[in-house]
């Protein structure tokens, strides 16, 4: 009998403190799942010009201040996703691109498993440590950290494979018309669960995915 592997798409921006929180969920959906899944990490742009979006969704609200207040309170109740209080009060990233860009080279150079975990490194290095993952030179540190080769790293990006890898993440979030982080895109774009969702209702959802039969007629 034909095993049955559900496709999702999972889209983030690094710097969304809901995809901090939905870090944990994801792990689990993982270690639940197994190989019934196959979670296919792709970014989106909105904390690509952090300046701009701070300036203009946040002037009456406190700012980068009002922003950080804002991140901790939010992960507050959530035990798995610890935010420094020092998190864009203090530590300010330019842009979530640069770390984006990174982490697909690493895609590219090294394995889809490194460049999860590295993604992972590096949202604990932000939220938790309050280092700011825009700069360069932080993120390549944080790789060698994670002994991944920081020459192929920069290869695959000077060579621009590792900004079209990115380039098609953010044109496949436009093509299903995601606007938001967090987002788990299933059933090849008919079912997408936007924002802080429970885990229970994601594994839910796949459940119900995994007892369709794998050649269901339409009902249309």
């Amino acid at each position: 009998m034909q095993s049955k592997l559900i496709k999702i798409d999972y889209f983030s921006d690094i710097l969304c403190v809901w995809a901090w929180i939905s870090q944990r969920r994801v792990d689990e959906l993982n270690n639940y799942f197994k190989d019934k899944i196959d979670i296919r990490y792709q970014f989106i742009d909105i904390f690509g010009d952090t300046k701009t979006r701070i300036e203009t969704q946040w002037a009456d609200k406190g700012y980068y201040e009002g922003f950080g207040d804002h991140v901790v309170k939010s992960a507050e109740p959530y035990e798995s996703a610890t935010v420094s209080d020092k998190v864009w009060q203090h530590t300010r990233p330019t842009t979530s691109a640069n770390a984006h860009l990174a982490i697909k080279a690493v895609e590219l150079t090294h394995s889809i498993i490194q460049a999860t975990d590295f993604t992972s490194a590096l949202r604990s290095a932000f939220f938790v440590e309050a280092k700011d993952i825009s700069n360069l030179d932080i993120i390549y540190s944080l790789a060698k950290n994670k002994a991944l080769d920081v020459n192929k790293i920069q290869d695959a990006i000077v060579c621009g494979e590792a900004m079209a890898a990115l380039m098609s993440d953010y044109q496949n979030a436009k093509d299903y018309g995601i606007k938001g982080s967090p987002c788990f895109v299933m059933n090849e774009g008919r079912q997408i669960l936007f924002g802080n969702v429970g885990y229970r209702v994601l594994q839910t959802n796949i459940d119900e995915l995994l007892k369709q039969p794998l050649n269901e007629a339409s009902w249309c």
